[in-house]
């Protein structure tokens, strides 16, 4: 599934390209996961002013309304002056005057929905339960520690809820808890402060370093513009398992937490 850095690196790749457009036409293809919420005619003669990123939600705004447009577990976007013609898994594209928004998604897990405003019930039901942002000055330190001191469920688990902190995924929380030296097991509620603050920077610079590299690329992702993520390369415990840990060598061990596998040194995340 792609992750908050994908989903930033997507936006990045064509956001500034498609500022201003007008949009000439939208053509649906099979449904996705949840339906536009407006007839699709509708979208014609509107203008695009920004593209915006919360959580893993990327928000197309327009002079009225906005889309908010979800990648799903296999979605992808792809933005050019031409495209080649739309083919089995192509279920979302958006014409403009500025080059094709085009939605591939072969498991249809993705969604394009129309809001009138991020007020709208559309827009409340897929944002409002989400946390603090983590690449934004609202990630706060004190509100991070106050919000694991809460909660009794393991840590890593935590993380990937999203309503703490939003867009921490799968790999970049098993890496983040790497560099924190946390056991992904460990309950939220016995972080110490010090320990969360610790976490809170590590899941600062993780993912600051996975939009630097473009994010990553384990299966197909790329970005609007075709580009492949390289963090993967650098990967500390992320599908690792077996291999020894790059820090003290240790062989990396790998345990299931609900149905996502986690990846951790057992020496360097004694607790």
């Amino acid at each position: 599934m792609p992750e908050l850095p994908e989903v930033e690196v997507t936006r990045l790749s064509f956001a500034f390209d498609i500022a201003g457009a007008i949009i000439i036409s939208v053509r649906m293809g099979k449904s996705l996961r949840w339906p536009l919420g407006c007839c699709p005619a509708q979208l014609a003669g509107r203008s695009v002013l920004a593209v915006r990123r919360r959580g893993k939600y990327l928000l197309v705004d327009l002079d009225h309304g906005l889309l908010l447009v979800h990648l799903g577990m296999s979605g992808s976007l792809s933005f050019a002056r031409r495209l080649p013609p739309a083919g089995a898994h192509d279920h979302f594209e958006m014409v403009t005057t500025q080059g094709t928004l085009r939605l591939t998604d072969p498991r249809r897990f993705g969604a394009v929905v129309y809001a009138d405003s991020e007020d709208a019930p559309q827009a409340r039901k897929l944002l409002g339960k989400l946390g603090m942002e983590p690449l934004s000055d609202v990630f706060d330190v004190d509100r991070f520690h106050a919000a694991l001191k809460r909660r009794k469920a393991a840590i890593k688990q935590v993380l990937l809820a999203g309503d703490v902190v939003v867009g921490v995924g799968n790999i970049y929380a098993s890496e983040a808890l790497f560099m924190a030296g946390i056991r992904p097991t460990l309950s939220a509620g016995r972080l110490s402060r010090p320990r969360s603050v610790k976490l809170h920077a590590a899941i600062g610079d993780v993912l600051a370093r996975a939009v630097a590299k473009g994010g990553s690329t384990l299966r197909n992702f790329s970005s609007a513009n075709g580009d492949s993520g390289h963090f993967q390369l650098e990967a500390m415990v992320y599908a690792r398992q077996g291999q020894p840990c790059r820090v003290c060598g240790t062989s990396i061990k790998t345990l299931r937490q609900g149905q996502r596998s986690t990846f951790y040194c057992p020496h360097c995340q004694k607790a």
